[in-house]
């Protein structure tokens, strides 16, 4: 009876280590959770597949409003890193205990772009935001999303704010907004320059390159999350972004670094 006991414990422990060992295997599997601004998405994508092919450790990208991740960060959402829109979403994880002291670093300073779809709608100077040429004008959350709160500001300094406000179009964050306008169910929108240029050269439609002067500078910074802090792809990812390497696909986008 004693060796039949002995057994069903030797057989239980080998089933609890198999068992751990696949779940360990399923959670490397899956790829290190990486939360990702909307607006850096395109350049994000090309970064992960580079850092991918040299490292071999694997990413899960989740994009979304700077706004919206801080929220799921705060109750819990197992990001290990957050590439915010801005740098003051970052400075409040550290501060509420769920990013890592000093960690924070600007990966980079983004543009912001008046856009329309068609070519030749939109001047070299903004002075479409003077005329009644368009019925809506899409922008991202400005309480969620840096972009959203910049293209606000813009409107604001330059007088127009309160004239524009009823055709202002809401998205949830700059992606959204982006597709508004892609879609033409916005004739032009405030997007992100990494959006719409691609090696300094516009894709498609016409731009208005927002002057730096009409808003605050749009830092973008990283942080290492607490869930990340010994873990050696987010560290890995954290020094990859620090790169030569990443920094020239950043500026490919129409970032300054």
């Amino acid at each position: 009876m004693t060796w039949r006991l002995d057994l069903i414990r030797r057989l239980q422990r080998n089933f609890a280590l198999a068992l751990m060992m696949l779940l360990s295997a399923c959670v490397h599997a899956s790829g290190l959770q990486v939360a990702v601004a909307s607006n850096f998405s395109g350049p994000m994508k090309i970064i992960a597949a580079v850092f991918e092919k040299e490292s071999g450790h694997k990413l899960r990208l989740a994009f979304g409003a700077t706004g919206q991740f801080y929220a799921q960060i705060r109750n819990g959402a197992p990001f290990a890193v957050l590439l915010a829109a801005d740098d003051e979403t970052p400075q409040r994880l550290i501060r509420d205990g769920h990013a890592v002291e000093d960690s924070a670093f600007t990966y980079a300073t983004g543009r912001l772009v008046l856009w329309s779809k068609k070519p030749g709608f939109v001047d070299s100077k903004g002075e479409i935001l003077k005329s009644d040429a368009f019925a809506r004008l899409a922008i991202a959350n400005p309480k969620l999303a840096p972009y959203g709160a910049a293209a606000i500001e813009t409107l604001s300094k330059l007088g127009l704010l309160e004239r524009i406000a009823p055709k202002l179009v809401e998205a949830s964050n700059i992606a959204q907004a982006f597709q508004f306008v892609a879609s033409e169910n916005a004739a032009l929108g405030f997007v992100a320059m990494s959006q719409v240029f691609e090696n300094g050269v516009l894709k498609e439609g016409s731009a208005w390159i927002v002057p730096n002067t009409l808003h605050a500078p749009i830092h973008q910074n990283a942080v290492l999350l607490n869930p990340g802090k010994n873990d050696p792809t987010a560290l890995a990812l954290i020094n990859f972004l620090k790169t030569e390497s990443a920094k020239s696909m950043i500026r490919s986008f129409g970032y300054h670094l």
